[in-house]
């Protein structure tokens, strides 16, 4: 998300929209051709937008949203039905697919948007009291399985799946194993490198190889040989009790990574 940001704000920022398009059934009335486009800003998963009349458009990929930018004639790559945005400046065109969260709303009430998320891993003024707040935030509940830990966008603004699994494995930790086993400091601090480590480039490396297959640790090796130690890695999924919409697939290996696991 934070590249993406990055790419849109280059490409708009500064710049009046000569067209600008919402297909969205709660946006569809909503017309930004003639504004300027003052910045696009990220927050952990959350994109803002802002217009010199005061507004923000927030945006959020899910799971299979996304923004490309295209010089203007060139054909998009992507089913038109999928489009929910259209943002063209001179010389750009941003079209945002499969997006379904997004909303208008004056900048200075951004808050009500992203006012309760964490610590962004990725924010410009990261510092010693961000990293503390997020590690408090961490082991405010302890007895919480780690992974569902991470991947609270409350607690650290950024992490995905695939970086929590990798996180964990980093600690050598069962992504179900409660946060008071584990070093919170340590984890908020791999979260942060993995995810600046890999910023400003579209391939998501936290092994430090960028090759086919070699780039992540345990992260979609299921049933593959454990990078270290050469066990099968397992797979298993993960939610929140109760809230099953939020299961995801989570990919661990059982000798590196002791603790509790599911039943294989």
């Amino acid at each position: 998300m934070w590249l993406a940001g990055r790419r849109l704000h280059a490409a708009l920022g500064g710049q009046r929209l000569v067209r600008g398009e919402l297909r969205h059934p709660r946006l569809s009335a909503v017309h930004l051709a003639g504004l300027v486009v003052s910045e696009v800003v990220s927050v952990g998963k959350h994109l803002l937008t802002r217009f010199d009349d005061g507004r923000s458009l927030h945006t959020h990929f899910r799971m299979d949203g996304a923004w490309h930018l295209y010089s203007p004639g060139r054909r998009w790559r992507g089913p038109d039905h999928q489009v929910r945005a259209v943002l063209a400046v001179p010389g750009r065109v941003a079209v945002g697919f499969r997006l379904y969260d997004m909303a208008m709303l004056p900048t200075a009430e951004e808050h009500r948007i992203v006012g309760h998320l964490g610590p962004d891993l990725l924010a410009t003024g990261w510092g010693p009291e961000a990293a503390a707040e997020a590690v408090r935030r961490l082991v405010a509940r302890p007895d919480r399985e780690l992974g569902l830990a991470l991947l609270d966008q409350t607690v650290l603004a950024g992490v995905g799946n695939l970086y929590r699994n990798e996180v964990c494995f980093l600690l050598g930790a069962s992504p179900w194993a409660p946060v008071r086993d584990v070093d919170a400091a340590k984890a908020v601090r791999l979260s942060r490198e993995l995810l600046a480590r890999n910023a400003e480039r579209p391939e998501q490396s936290t092994t430090g190889a960028l090759g086919p297959g070699a780039q992540h640790w345990v992260f979609e090796r299921g049933g593959r040989p454990c990078r270290r130690c050469a066990t099968t890695v397992h797979t298993a999924t993960q939610a929140p009790p109760g809230d099953p919409v939020r299961q995801r697939i989570t990919y661990y290996c059982p000798t590196c990574q002791p603790g509790p696991h599911p039943p294989c």
